[in-house]
């Protein structure tokens, strides 16, 4: 995958991120979509036809409407939504990932307990793996448990997730805070260790990522 690729550049959008995660489970129209993003019913017709080009969406189903004919899409399952073994994936979906956390965190529901975590740690290969394919279990959890969104009864929860290992040859490469000085915002060393910025918090919509197999 580079950047290039006509399935990055079509899942490294926020909207599209949001669309796919909504049509996981229960296929919606882009009538439907638009109304749940808040968005123009022709935007919403403009992504599906470019995750469907991609074969990121299928046509589940055509039913009558008012006289008129909804087209219902779903999400295909198994679709490579996180793949950053290619140097141009990473930052492009971390910067789709990072504009739907803000949006959702934005919407967290007050008093509502969630999870936290930012890490940069060193572990042993095993302790890496294992992880990774528990958290990739859970997730896939929780991708069967979704519903149709504000279905009675159901909780919409947030998630955001971007797990992978470091390069031990980023020495130098440093984290400013916005505004700061070098020597302020950053702390030297060697980064060849595993990365896992994460959130899990109770609020509306939104499918986390997956990380790779």
């Amino acid at each position: 995958m580079t950047a290039t690729d006509p399935l990055l550049r079509a899942l490294a959008h926020p909207v599209r991120l949001r669309m796919v995660s909504l049509v996981w489970n229960a296929p919606l129209s882009a009538a439907e979509l638009a109304r749940e993003l808040g968005i123009s019913h022709a935007l919403a017709s403009q992504h599906l036809r470019r995750l469907d080009a991609v074969g990121v969406v299928e046509l589940a189903e055509i039913r009558t409407n008012r006289g008129g004919r909804e087209r219902r899409y779903r999400a295909v399952h198994g679709s490579p939504l996180s793949d950053q073994r290619h140097e141009a994936a990473a930052p492009l979906l971390a910067e789709a990932l990072a504009h739907n956390l803000r949006e959702r965190a934005a919407r967290r529901a007050p008093d509502t307990e969630g999870v936290t975590s930012d890490a940069e740690l060193w572990v042993a290969p095993e302790v890496w793996t294992d992880f990774r394919t528990r958290l990739a279990a859970l997730f896939d959890d929780l991708h069967a448990a979704a519903q149709a969104p504000h279905t009675p009864g159901t909780t919409g929860i947030g998630v955001t997730a971007m797990v992978f290992p470091l390069r031990e040859d980023a020495a130098g490469v440093t984290g400013e805070e916005p505004g700061a000085s070098p020597e302020e915002g950053s702390d030297e060393g060697s980064d060849g260790g595993s990365d896992a910025g994460s959130s899990a918090d109770g609020g509306p919509g939104g499918k986390p990522i997956r990380p790779n197999g």
